[in-house]
């Protein structure tokens, strides 16, 4: 590197990721690598190189009112609010005793699905439905919701992402039977491509739920009949 270069932010960021063998997927939650203040680093220079995308689709933002200020909004929606599950710590899950040895199904859902597509950076809009026969620890029904939109607040593919939400899951409670299934709209295909409002549908069965067909059907049941 040239002695006068002054590398950005990020780059310095993505260096010592590099030296230290962290892996950075998009889909990766990076929170525990990224050193105080390093989050609004990130988030400037997002805004700096949307101005640059913005230039280079020939937009006179300086002219046009209505995008004068869209790269600083688009940097903030990404860091912040779409992309949050890169960049901050997982939600805070407290578990408690099953103390009644409860062993019958109950299903959550459905919980909102807000992604993006890791190809296109499109939405992906839908829900998600979670199936537990638990074991010795269960958590509150909030947790579900928040650690859905955790795992999902990252560009994803959902093959991927219904994984990530079950194995998050099965480490916190250990449950006896886990069922997650993931059902969306994918914008990189009905706005863009072949223009088709098709849904995807993704499940993990871990458990009972994957040895037993009978407990599996009765998780299925409760899905189609919960569906929005």
């Amino acid at each position: 590197m040239p002695p006068n270069s002054n590398p950005s932010k990020s780059a310095a960021i993505l260096n010592r990721m590099r030296a230290s063998g962290v892996s950075f997927l998009a889909n990766d939650n990076i929170a525990e690598h990224l050193l105080p203040g390093e989050i609004e680093a990130i988030e400037a220079e997002v805004a700096e190189r949307m101005r640059d995308v913005l230039d280079a689709l020939v937009i006179d933002v300086d002219a046009d009112h209505n995008t004068q200020d869209t790269a600083r909004r688009v940097a903030k929606m990404f860091v912040r609010e779409v992309f949050a599950g890169r960049y901050e710590h997982r939600p805070k899950m407290t578990d408690f005793p099953n103390a009644k040895r409860l062993d019958e199904m109950y299903v959550v859902g459905p919980i909102a699905v807000r992604s993006a597509c890791s190809h296109h950076l499109t939405p992906i809009i839908g829900e998600a439905f979670v199936g537990v026969i638990p074991g010795d620890r269960v958590i509150g029904l909030s947790k579900f919701n928040r650690l859905a939109y955790w795992v999902m607040a990252r560009p994803q593919i959902q093959e991927e992402a219904v994984v990530q939400l079950a194995d998050e899951l099965e480490g916190i409670i250990a449950p006896k039977a886990l069922g997650v299934v993931v059902r969306a709209r994918h914008f990189c295909g009905c706005w863009r491509g072949v223009k088709d409002d098709t849904l995807m549908t993704t499940s993990v069965m871990r458990g009972l739920f994957r040895d037993s067909p009978h407990a599996r059907a009765e998780f299925m049941e409760w899905v189609k009949g919960s569906s929005k």
